[in-house]
């Protein structure tokens, strides 16, 4: 393949890469949901946490000048029966301020804010907004996995970009993606999985972590496209098609059907 060719095909899979990786960040059940409500003629910006690592509750803060602003938290524990416990909102300045209580870890509140001013009210989600509860993930962890799960996907891209063009690398490069990927999502990813939510795998055939699972489906099918290439560097179709599975699992958004305690068991 000529240099300025692989050149373009590399910047390619940097910004399809980029692009995944903003997705990835901005989907799913862990991305905080904002939004903005109007309130006797106050624009009011909210920011709803969806996930906590914290051990005393997590605090939540609506932003609203006005004091003649008050609101009201009503939460439960998720798909529990419990008594949906409803109280006001504290003012701090010009913040007005909940902690939703804490949970162990894979432990789940859904909850509801409420404004008021006069006889104008507003409901900052029309929805219930859940938050997962998790135990803190070091560092030392978090951004290997995450740099590493995303080379994985930079590297699969670029493989199947080479066997789509006939190039000579897709061995090569499916031998990189394969490396990145067990150690980003098989090693380091149950490690990230315990520390947050004390069990190393919690997808197939002990669970139905989705985030598990879909890593799972992935190295299958790169370690049939590696083992293939391996035998004929020539049969590149597997290639194609573990990075179009690779695509496909990235496509899905991060800790959807992810650790939750099953409050009918637990008091």
């Amino acid at each position: 393949m000529k240099k300025h060719k692989s050149l373009w095909i590399w910047i390619f899979a940097i910004v399809f890469t980029l692009v995944i990786a903003v997705f990835q960040r901005m989907t799913g059940p862990s991305y905080p949901v904002t939004g903005k409500v109007t309130l006797h003629n106050n624009e009011i910006k909210f920011r709803l946490p969806t996930t906590s690592d914290s051990k005393t509750g997590e605090i939540v803060k609506i932003e609203a000048n006005d004091t003649k602003i008050s609101g009201k938290i009503e939460y439960k524990r998720f798909k529990s029966k419990d008594t949906l416990t409803s109280i006001p909102m504290k003012r701090d300045g010009e913040y007005l301020v909940a902690v939703i209580p804490p949970q162990p870890a894979a432990g789940k509140v859904q909850y509801k804010i409420t404004l008021e001013s006069g006889t104008d009210k507003a409901v900052l989600s029309d929805d219930w907004v859940v938050i997962r509860y998790k135990g803190v993930v070091p560092y030392s962890v978090l951004f290997p996995h995450i740099l590493l799960m995303f080379l994985a996907m930079l590297f699969s891209t670029r493989a199947g970009l080479e066997a789509i063009f006939k190039g000579f690398r897709t061995y090569r490069y499916s031998f990189v993606t394969l490396v990145t990927l067990f150690f980003g999502g098989a090693i380091l990813g149950p490690i990230m999985q315990k520390y947050a939510f004390d069990a190393y795998w919690t997808g197939w055939p002990f669970g139905h972590d989705l985030t598990d699972n879909k890593t799972l489906v992935a190295l299958i099918f790169w370690g049939i496209a590696f083992y293939k290439l391996s035998k004929n560097k020539y049969d590149r179709k597997w290639a194609i098609i573990a990075a179009i599975i690779l695509f496909a699992v990235y496509m899905v958004p991060h800790s959807v059907l992810g650790s939750e305690i099953d409050y009918s068991q637990v008091k």
